[in-house]
């Protein structure tokens, strides 16, 4: 143990006058007991000594002070895993502090002074046990005696405000009103400017001054005259204590400034690009400001909770440039800052992870980042050849479709009669009524004869099962045309209007080949004319018939022009189909056509009876489906009516 200082080692001399009260041997005794007393306590410990706090406290007389001791952290021992204990001794008495109305309040590692006074200047000692051992430290407490006629603290903090600007003077006593929060204590603060030797109040939101957050004056459009003293008085209470303590500051104000600096790219998000590339991304930061700024401006990546700054070393794979700076006057005078941030050869590593740029200066610390990922696939080939192929495959799909549409439509049919109505029930009796040249009229031959009676039979009844009205071989005999005609077409599903280059000439027509007449009385062939109109009426006008226009040999544009305007509408809307056409490649009709047995059989066509030619093929699309879905019983009563 360590035995007594200087200020218990020799015991006072005792005066002769009172030698007599010490005349017993247990007088002095007891007297040398109290002043073995006096010597124990923190320095016969050998504690680790930590010595003089740097930091000093400053107070006046009347005014709280605080004392805090800094051995309760980390570099001294675990405080969150070793209990402890912290005693606070008066270093002139050696004796322990304790709590005292109105005077002193002890709070673990902080020691209260309630009111102080001229005598409570000096050293205390705090002393932190734990069981294993004990740690000391001093620290120091000035009291002084405020200057005579002056507002405020004898010392005061020097604080530069801008001028020009609005700006910011910050209360000195921080520390005092983070113990007070963290002993949840309400508090009060008051500004006050120092006038005509005087503490004038400030009050909150006149003459250019209000209270901010944080303990903070804010002045708007700072002057020459805020130069001045100011000083906050904080004010709470404590242990049932009311107390204040009171900080000053001097101000001075300062032409050239430099406000918050904005960080303006990296503006954040997320930036994509390849792998194996060179990368690079500009920090530019503008500091509004009247001179120099001081801001730093630099790169850095966080990674496993470690901030790795760049380095501007170019033969490093991830650097930064030198800072280059440059000026402006207008919108807003200032100084921008530009750094770049560049990545030689990007890696797996460098995905994923935060590039930050931040700019440090007094004012305060913004930064930006931004997320480098690799880029997405390059879909462009893939798309396009996808689309290209899609695009191949309709245009394949469109020509097959026009080229083999009536053979799609013809397969269709025969495998899926199921989705057709049954035509046998819908009161027709004829699946087409035929209207051809009558004999003895114009536009009248041998080859349409036998087109009509032989091979249209032949094909269509025989082979395709259709069932025809002709009216050389169907009419009922004495019937007046009129009536023949319209009972017939009513009857018939589709009406086949067969016609030549002269079904709808007249003699004139063919001689000249020059005049049009679309009059119809002037058809010789009057159940033809009655066909005619039944039919382009039924088909044009009402929609009620569908009629086939059959063309038996091919047509010019001039004699298209001799015919009806009526059919002339409809070949060009619906389109005709053209028995001229099957026969191409043997020759034209009034050629190739024949051969010397027809000749001599009197002009008898000789033509292909397969359905399966490309004339029958169309003949069949447009004739009506012979389905085997029951019709309706409701339709069909109305299609009878």
């Amino acid at each position: 143990m360590i035995g007594c200082t200087d200020h218990c080692a020799t015991a006072p001399p005792v005066p002769r006058e009172a030698m007599g009260r010490w005349s017993t041997l247990g007088g002095s005794l007891l007297f040398f007991l109290g002043l073995s007393g006096i010597c124990t306590g923190f320095e016969q410990e050998n504690c680790t000594n930590y010595r003089l706090q740097f930091d000093r406290v400053y107070s006046v007389p009347g005014e709280v002070a605080m004392l805090n001791t800094t051995l309760a952290s980390y570099d001294v021992f675990n405080i969150s895993a070793v209990p402890y204990n912290i005693t606070w001794y008066d270093s002139k008495t050696r004796q322990e502090i304790s709590n005292e109305t109105g005077r002193t309040a002890v709070r673990g590692e902080t020691l209260w002074f309630l009111n102080t006074t001229l005598d409570d200047d000096g050293e205390y000692v705090s002393v932190l046990r734990t069981r294993s051992g004990c740690y000391r430290q001093n620290t120091r407490l000035i009291v002084e005696l405020p200057v005579p006629g002056e507002c405020g603290r004898p010392r005061k903090a020097g604080q530069q405000i801008t001028k020009g600007v609005t700006d910011y003077l910050g209360c000195p006593l921080k520390e005092y009103i983070s113990k007070l929060n963290s002993y949840n204590t309400t508090y009060s603060l008051m500004w006050y400017n120092h006038k005509y030797n005087g503490c004038v109040p400030i009050v909150d939101g006149s003459d250019g001054y209000s209270y901010e957050d944080n303990a903070r004056l804010k002045i708007d459009k700072v002057e020459t005259t805020n130069k001045q003293s100011y000083t906050c008085t904080l004010t709470f209470t404590l242990d049932g204590t009311v107390g204040s303590v009171s900080e000053s500051i001097e101000a001075w104000v300062n032409a050239k400034y430099s406000l918050t600096p904005q960080v303006r790219q990296p503006a954040g998000g997320i930036i994509k690009a390849p792998i194996g590339s060179t990368f690079s991304q500009l920090c530019q930061v503008f500091v509004p400001c009247v001179g120099k700024p001081l801001v730093n401006v630099f790169w850095f990546v966080q990674r496993d909770l470690n901030m790795e700054i760049m380095k501007t070393n170019p033969s490093e794979r991830v650097y930064t440039s030198e800072k280059l700076t440059r000026s402006q006057t207008v919108p807003v005078e200032g100084v921008w800052i530009e750094r770049v941030l560049t990545i030689s050869k990007l890696q797996e590593k460098d995905y994923n992870i935060n590039y930050t740029c931040k700019a440090s200066s007094a004012r305060g610390n913004p930064q930006s980042y931004f997320t480098l990922l690799p880029t997405d696939p390059d879909m462009r080939l893939p798309i396009g050849m996808i689309l290209g192929n899609v695009a191949v495959l309709f245009i394949v799909s469109v020509i097959i479709y026009y080229l083999f549409k009536v053979d799609i439509v013809l397969c269709f049919r025969r495998m899926f009669l199921v989705f057709y109505t049954n035509t046998d029930s819908d009161g027709k009796l004829y699946d087409a009524y035929v209207a051809y040249s009558q004999p003895n009229t114009e536009g009248f031959s041998n080859e349409v004869e036998a087109f009509v009676f032989h091979t249209l039979p032949e094909v269509l009844e025989k082979a395709c099962g259709y069932k025809l009205f002709l009216a050389g071989r169907d009419c009922v005999p004495g019937m007046a045309i009129v009536d023949s005609v319209e009972e017939n077409i009513q009857a018939s599903r589709r009406l086949l209007l067969l016609y030549t280059a002269s079904t709808f000439m007249r003699k004139s027509d063919r001689s000249s080949n020059t005049s049009f007449d679309g009059g119809e009385e002037n058809y010789p062939d009057s159940r033809q004319q009655l066909e005619r109109l039944a039919a382009m009426h039924r088909s044009l006008l009402e929609g009620s018939l569908k009629v086939i226009l059959v063309e038996l040999e091919e047509i010019t544009p001039a004699q298209l022009a001799l015919f009806p305007e009526s059919v002339r509408h409809l070949r060009k809307k619906q389109g005709a189909v053209c028995w001229w056409k099957n026969q191409s490649r043997a020759g034209r009709w009034r050629t190739c056509m024949r051969t010397k047995e027809d000749e001599e059989k009197g002009g008898q066509l000789s033509q292909t009876l397969s359905p399966s030619s490309r004339f029958w093929k169309e003949m069949r699309y447009r004739m009506p489906v012979k389905g085997k879905r029951a019709m309706c019983p409701e339709k069909a009563t109305l299609l009878n009516v």
